[in-house]
């Protein structure tokens, strides 16, 4: 089984993108790089890519305890990354350390063992990043409109 979804992303000015998720009922999110490349006004790949891990991890353990009868007062994730330059240079994230903590009562704390073991292999975005992604690139320059004066 396979389900395909599109996400347009499209330059507003400068480094900063528009990014549409074609999904009804979901706003278009800002995003821009950090100064000084971009101005710092939504937050930048890096950072929706570390959220996206982060999320992922806290809905599949979520997910787990609700399927277990715990109902968690709530589920928070604290994701800190690290940047660094690879050996030709070019920054890349090295590494996403994301922290989970579930708001439970005490009586429910033994009952996650259960899912501390599995809830990692059901996150799609965080097991798909752990194997590598295959993204294939297209680039399809078209003409620009004259800009009216």
């Amino acid at each position: 089984m396979s389900e395909k979804f599109k996400v347009n992303v499209e330059q507003s000015e400068g480094f900063q993108f528009l990014v549409n998720f074609n999904q009804d009922g979901v706003p278009v999110l800002l995003t821009d790089e950090v100064p000084p490349v971009g101005t710092g006004k939504g937050p930048n790949p890096a950072r929706l890519l570390a959220a996206a891990v982060a999320n992922c991890l806290a809905a599949s353990f979520l997910f787990c305890m609700q399927k277990s009868h715990i109902e968690p007062q709530r589920v928070t994730a604290v994701v800190e990354g690290e940047l660094t330059r690879n050996e030709r240079g070019r920054m890349r994230i090295k590494e996403l350390h994301v922290r989970l903590e579930p708001a439970l009562d005490e009586a429910d704390l033994p009952r996650i063992a259960r899912c501390t073991e599995i809830f990692e292999d059901f996150c799609i975005v965080t097991e798909s990043v752990r194997a590598g992604i295959d993204v294939l690139v297209e680039l399809k320059p078209v003409v620009a409109e004259p800009v009216k004066a």
